[in-house]
């Protein structure tokens, strides 16, 4: 008969603090997972709860601030669509950098 597996244990019970957990993650695959700005996924790989809800709070006002500033949403103005477009790559960019960063600072200390 197999062994029964390890029981699960959460991170503030296994004596691993936040530090451990994001120097066991891997810096380039915290990044890949930023990639698509808004989801927050290399976030949540990470563990990094606060980081997640700010990159969800900012691209969910970038997407209702651009609603609400679209003059005709029927009118379709390349300009209006290239700023959308352009604040959600910047907020990649930034959260990919950052990810990355971060995952190796923990690994350095």
């Amino acid at each position: 008969m197999p062994e029964p597996s390890a029981p699960i244990v959460p991170i503030a019970e296994s004596g691993l603090n936040r530090r451990a957990v994001l120097a066991a993650s891997a810096p380039w695959l915290g990044a890949l997972l930023n990639v698509l700005p808004g989801l927050g996924a290399g976030y949540l790989y990470q563990r990094r709860w606060p980081a997640w809800w700010i990159t969800t709070v900012l691209a969910s006002a970038w997407f209702l601030l651009g609603s609400r500033l679209a003059p005709d949403p029927s009118a379709a103005d390349p300009r209006t669509a290239l700023v959308g477009v352009g604040g959600l790559l910047l907020l990649a960019a930034i959260s990919v950098v950052e990810a990355f960063l971060a995952a190796r600072r923990a690994r350095m200390d």
